[in-house]
């Protein structure tokens, strides 16, 4: 583990015993899968990824040994663990030691229990350590504070203004917080809770950085629950699928058409069995896609007399059921309209409407498009209409591999 000219190193604490977050078969809380992974090896993964960091000193419990091998398995290139004391200070005191010869210029010295530290943090406080000046990333505390007095009596408010919430990783000079730690050792002084402390206590400056309200550290068992969820979901495939729909129809004597559930007055109708809406079609054709069930002629055949002359969006209506029925949500609708005539620019907005209420869905997961065909083939002959459709729905679950 050799430390180049000006080299970040980091400091992960992990020696704790977690008893707030209950027993476990897999150990202690930095032990515990979420997401399929030990949480102490998503947090070695995401420093390890940063091409800032060198040397990596993980402070284990002596009782550990087996389960951080098996949680740092193929990372141990440029990660050394040794063995902590029985406090976090004392731990990583033991951590700082093991990086002197050569020192490295800055350490960052974080809770192998927050998994959720991303590299834009580690940037922040990396950019604020300076020399003689530590960094401590914070959140302001939004609750209200109370100061408990005897028998569980609130004593007083306490005033939240120019309060924060500390993080890790904290920043420092790493011959300042080393010298600090020593000191504080010999000095016999073992009740500090972070290392911003000590160097409060050294008169070694710290400046607050922007903390990130998802660097949590896993406390209680609800918490790494909690992790688990949010790990699964960050790494599932969502269930997604797109239906597609096609359909066309041809004029005949009329005085008006229906379009994705609009009446326009036009010099023809479209000839069909029901009110012939081509855009409404081919979009009940693209739901029934997203869940294998069908076409529009499978559940509504033109040889039922009972459709004949029907509206359109009763069809759309009953395929959303069935997408609904199969647990999926309608995430958007695109419907493109081919024709030389009429234009659909001045009723787009009414059509918008129209389908956003057979659908159940906001009107700006909405689009309606028309194109013409510039005059080639039937519906540049002005013979007829035709209509894509294109919608997606979230299904639940996910993508099986």
């Amino acid at each position: 583990m050799q430390a180049a000219k000006g080299e970040v190193a980091a400091v992960i604490v992990a020696a704790g015993r977690g008893e707030r977050a209950g027993q476990s078969a897999e150990g202690p809380k930095q032990y515990r899968l979420v997401g399929g992974k030990p949480v102490l090896r998503h947090t070695l993964e995401t420093f390890l990824s940063d091409a800032r960091i060198g040397r990596i000193v993980v402070a284990i419990h002596p009782d550990d040994e087996a389960l951080f091998a098996e949680a740092a398995e193929g990372l141990t290139d440029r990660v050394m663990a040794i063995h902590g004391g029985p406090t976090r200070q004392a731990s990583t005191r033991l951590a700082l030691i093991a990086l002197h010869d050569p020192d490295p210029q800055v350490v960052l010295i974080h809770d192998g229990v927050r998994p959720f530290i991303d590299r834009e943090l580690i940037g922040r406080v990396i950019g604020a350590v300076e020399a003689g000046t530590g960094a401590l990333p914070s959140l302001p505390v939004a609750e209200t504070l109370k100061r408990a007095g005897h028998a569980g009596l609130i004593a007083e408010t306490v005033p939240r203004h120019d309060l924060h919430g500390a993080q890790t990783p904290q920043g420092f000079p790493f011959s300042l917080i080393a010298a600090a730690h020593d000191r504080a050792f010999h000095l016999g002084r073992d009740d500090f809770t972070d290392d911003s402390a000590i160097a409060e206590w050294a008169d070694i400056p710290v400046r607050l950085v922007a903390g990130s309200v998802d660097n949590i550290k896993l406390t209680w068992a609800r918490d790494i629950a909690l992790a688990d969820q949010r790990m699964n979901r960050a790494s599932a495939f969502p269930d997604v699928r797109t239906g597609n729909g096609y359909d066309v129809h041809s004029f005949t004597d009329g005085d008006a058409v229906v379009l994705c559930g609009v009446r326009i007055p036009h010099s023809r109708r479209l000839s069909g069995h029901s009110d012939a809406d081509v855009g409404l079609h081919a979009l009940t054709d693209a739901l029934l896609a997203t869940c294998g069930a069908g076409d529009i002629g499978t559940h509504f055949p033109p040889s039922d007399p009972q459709w004949k002359g029907a509206a359109s969006y009763i069809f759309v209506e009953h395929a959303a059921h069935i997408v609904r029925a199969a647990g999926g949500r309608i995430a958007n609708a695109d419907v493109t309209l081919i024709c030389e005539a009429p234009k659909v620019g001045p009723h787009r907005a009414a059509m918008t409407a129209a389908m956003a209420a057979m659908l159940g869905i906001a009107e700006h997961r909405i689009s309606i498009k028309a194109t013409t065909n510039e005059k080639l083939g039937f519906v540049g002959r002005e013979e007829g209409i035709a209509a894509i459709a294109t919608v997606s729905v979230i299904y639940p679950g996910e993508v099986p591999a």
